[in-house]
């Protein structure tokens, strides 16, 4: 069987969750280096006025090094828990099926993490769960430039990635800004519900 290798993202964009609810032999990859500006802190949102970046505040180092993702310490510092569980529940609080997933997704914003990379992980176990699918555990033990994976490692970069999305679904600020794709899995979730498996596997 081919493995699929998969960065691990803050929820993940709806990309990310192809693969996952496929069902394909999953591997993270946890011996990346850490880098700005992509889907390892970060998650877009459909909120009232469009996309909607919401940002996980990291510890940076005193110098320029690199870090390892998995090493990565999160700035509990600031509310942004509070601040990203408000914007969530504002967006999609009128959705469909919200109702039926805040309790679950809630508690992950209560609890304190230290770890970047450790709230990642419960996050994607969560809305496996969620969803009932398997959720991988194989992780990577060296970093390898080639892998000899099916490599999506790319897809934790915050470019556009709507090339990979050719689906429409119905969005709750949709009338208004138009479809936004290949946002949050959130988005996916709150809108598809029990759908979201099926949708993904005829991708």
């Amino acid at each position: 069987m081919s493995h699929t290798l998969l960065p691990i993202a803050y929820a993940g964009p709806i990309s990310h969750w192809i693969p996952i609810c496929k069902e394909q032999a999953i591997v993270w990859e946890v011996e990346d280096n850490y880098q700005k500006q992509t889907y390892r802190n970060r998650m877009e949102i459909h909120a009232a006025n469009g996309k909607l970046m919401l940002s996980i505040p990291i510890k940076h180092l005193g110098y320029d090094g690199h870090q390892k993702y998995k090493d990565v310490s999160i700035a509990n510092t600031f509310p942004w828990q509070r601040n990203h569980w408000l914007s969530v529940k504002t967006a999609y609080q009128s959705s469909p099926f919200f109702e039926y997933y805040e309790h679950d997704i809630e508690p992950l914003y209560q609890n304190t993490y230290d770890s970047l990379i450790n709230f990642n992980k419960e996050i994607i176990k969560t809305i496996c769960e969620l969803l009932q699918v398997p959720a991988a555990v194989k992780t990577t033990t060296t970093y390898e430039k080639e892998s000899e994976f099916d490599d999506f490692r790319h897809l934790i970069h915050v470019k556009n990635h709507e090339a990979d999305i050719n689906f429409e679904y119905t969005q709750v600020f949709g009338d208004k800004n138009g479809f936004i794709p290949n946002l949050s899995i959130f988005d996916l979730l709150f809108n598809e519900g029990p759908n979201t498996v099926a949708i993904l596997k005829s991708l």
